[in-house]
C-alpha cells in the first residue's frame, strides 16, 4: 500500500511541475518575452535539478535501506554466506559512492553552467591525466571485486572437503526428489531409462552402492559439517535456492552441478533468532519452470551433529521400502542387495512390470 501511495504522489508532483512550466511559458508569451534568448523559467529549471538530486538521493536511499534488517537482509546460516554478504556490501558501498559522486557532478554542472547571458562555454576537449585516472582506477577496483567474487565462487563449487555429507537433489516439474547414500556414504548410480512412477530418480540397482540409498520426506543436514549437494534436473532448468545459506545453483538436464556449504545455525537456533517458532529452512526453485513452479518447496532441517546421526540411522533404504525392485538387481547381486537393504525374504518377488522372478541366488 505504501508503495502505491509513493507512486501516486510522484505522478502528481510531475503533473504539478508540468502545469507550472506550462503556465510560465504562457506568461512569457503574454509578456512578449517568448522570443528572448533566455526564458524566465531557465533558472527555475536549474534549481529544480538540484532539488531533484537531493530529494532523489535521500528518498532513494531511504526507500532502499529503510527497514533493511526487517524486510531485506535474512540471517546468515552458513560459513560461506558471511563471505557472500561481505562481497555484496563491499560492491554496494563502492558502486553507491560512485553513483552519488557522478550524479552530484552531473546535476551540479547542469546547475552551475546553466545558460546565462554573455556566458561563453570553455573549450576543453581532452585531458590525458583525467583519462588515465578514470580508466585505471575503475579497472583496478572492478578487477579486485571480480577476483574476490571468483575466488569465493570457486571455493564453494570445487570438490567438497573429505568426509562431507553427500545429498543428491533432482528437480522436476513440479517437485524435488532427494536421495542420501546409506552407511557406505557413496551414492549409487542413476539411469534415466530406469525412471518410472515409483523410481522417480531412476536409481540404477546394477550399482552396489545404490542398495542402501534412501529417499527421505525432508532434508536433514548437520550443523558444523560440510554438506555437498549433487544437483540435476529431469526435464527443464530448475534452480536450487536457499537464501539463509546464500545457496543457489542451477539444476540443468544432462549437466550435473554441485554446491557445498557448511551450516552454522540449527533450525531451533534460527527459530530463537527470528522469534518465529514456526520457522523452517526451505529449499525452493528460483527459476520460473512452469505453471506449478510455486509448489517446488522442500523442508530442510539443520540438526546438531548427534541428532543428525540418530536421524540418519533411523532411515530405511529405498530398496527395502520397495522390495519388488529387487528384481531390478542383477541376479548375482540380489542376495547381497537383500542383506544390505535389510529385506528379510527376497525370494519370489513380483517385478515392477508384473513378472515374477524367483530366487536370489
Amino acid at each position: 500500500m505504501l508503495n502505491t501511495i509513493i507512486i501516486i504522489a510522484a505522478i502528481l508532483i510531475l503533473v504539478i511541475l508540468f502545469a507550472i512550466f506550462r503556465v510560465s511559458s504562457l506568461v512569457d508569451v503574454i509578456k512578449g518575452d517568448s522570443s528572448t534568448k533566455i526564458p524566465s523559467s531557465n533558472g527555475t529549471q536549474a534549481n529544480l535539478l538540484l532539488l531533484f538530486l537531493i530529494v532523489g538521493l535521500v528518498g532513494g536511499f531511504y526507500y532502499s535501506f529503510g527497514g533493511l534488517e526487517d524486510d531485506f537482509v535474512l540471517p546468515v546460516a552458513s560459513k560461506h554466506g558471511v563471505i557472500t554478504d561481505m562481497l555484496f556490501w563491499w560492491t554496494m558501498a563502492i558502486t553507491g559512492v560512485v553513483f552519488i559522486v557522478t550524479h552530484i557532478f552531473l546535476f551540479g554542472f547542469s546547475w552551475k553552467y546553466q545558460h546565462r547571458k554573455n556566458q561563453v562555454a570553455y573549450f576543453y576537449p581532452h585531458n590525458n591525466k583525467l583519462e588515465m585516472i578514470w580508466t585505471i582506477i575503475p579497472a583496478i577496483v572492478l578487477a579486485a571485486l571480480v577476483f574476490t567474487g571468483w575466488k569465493a565462487w570457486m571455493d564453494i563449487t570445487r570438490e567438497s572437503p573429505e568426509g562431507s555429507e553427500v545429498i543428491e537433489i533432482m528437480g522436476y516439474q513440479y517437485a524435488w526428489s532427494v536421495r542420501y547414500p546409506g552407511a557406505d556414504n557413496v551414492l549409487g548410480g542413476y539411469n534415466y531409462l530406469k525412471i518410472d512412477a515409483t523410481n522417480q530418480m531412476g536409481i540404477d540397482f546394477s550399482d552396489r552402492a545404490s542398495f542402501d540409498d534412501f529417499i527421505p520426506r525432508e532434508i536433514h543436514v548437520p550443523k558444523g559439517k560440510p554438506v555437498r549437494f549433487n544437483i540435476r534436473a529431469r526435464d527443464v532448468i530448475h534452480s536450487v535456492y536457499q537464501p539463509h545459506f546464500r545457496l543457489q545453483m542451477n539444476a540443468v538436464p544432462g549437466m550435473p552441478t554441485q554446491f557445498w556449504f557448511e551450516p552454522t545455525k540449527t533450525t531451533e537456533e534460527m527459530r530463537t533468532e527470528t522469534k518465529n517458532p514456526d520457522f523452517q529452512y526451505e529449499l525452493v526453485c528460483n527459476k520460473i519452470c512452469g505453471q506449478g513452479h510455486f509448489a517446488m518447496r522442500y523442508i530442510i532441517v539443520v540438526d546438531e551433529l548427534e541428532d543428525y546421526k540418530e536421524w540418519f540411522k533411523s532411515q530405511e533404504p529405498w530398496l527395502k521400502q520397495n522390495a519388488d525392485y529387487l528384481t531390478e538387481v542383477p541376479a548375482k547381486l540380489r542376495e547381497a542387495a537383500s542383506v544390505v537393504a535389510g529385506i528379510e525374504s527376497p525370494a519370489d518377488l513380483a517385478a515392477p512390470n508384473g513378472l515374477t522372478v524367483s530366487g536370489s541366488k
